[in-house]
């Protein structure tokens, strides 16, 4: 398994529960990133995004003012933001498909369900560093490419033929 070595020196933790932020600070600090911040509300988080460059961002789903799916679409769409290319883990205690597929669709890199030890956190980070994904900016949608994996389609024509 790839070690993370992209992201170790500044990390955002957005929870809006206070000791699950120093909670997952700490893993992070276990890891190798020593500069970890913690925002407990939606305002603070915006603040510190917009104040300087983090290497990742772990946002809870749970956040409110703004909602933790807007805040990373407005992240995203922002051109002046210092962190509109970051990386953004979101986790979240009971996930439904629906609220994933807002959250991908806003612009978040990876999904981490709560509750989890340091060890999955850190899949995702390895998951992150082996595979960088591009940035796409189209009408509707800005941040990491949405696609998974690459598939071959080959060249030959797969419709059937035409009456």
């Amino acid at each position: 398994m790839a070690r993370h070595t992209v992201m170790k020196s500044s990390a955002l933790v957005v929870d809006p529960q206070a000791h699950m932020a120093a909670l997952v600070a700490d893993m992070l600090r276990s890891l190798g990133h020593r500069d970890t911040r913690e925002a407990n509300d939606g305002t603070l988080a915006q603040f510190e995004l917009g104040r300087r460059p983090f290497d990742l961002v772990i946002i809870d789903d749970a956040l409110t003012g703004p909602d933790a799916v807007e805040l990373v679409r407005r992240l995203r769409a922002s051109p002046d933001s210092p962190n509109r290319l970051t990386p953004v883990i979101m986790m979240a205690a009971a996930p439904d498909a629906t609220r994933i597929a807002a959250a991908r669709d806003a612009g978040v890199t990876e999904f981490l369900r709560k509750p989890f030890a340091v060890n999955h956190l850190k899949a995702r980070l390895d998951s992150l560093a082996a595979n960088p994904r591009a940035f796409i900016e189209a009408e509707h949608y800005a941040g990491p490419d949405r696609r998974r994996r690459a598939q071959d389609i080959g060249t030959a024509e797969r419709r059937g033929p035409r009456n």
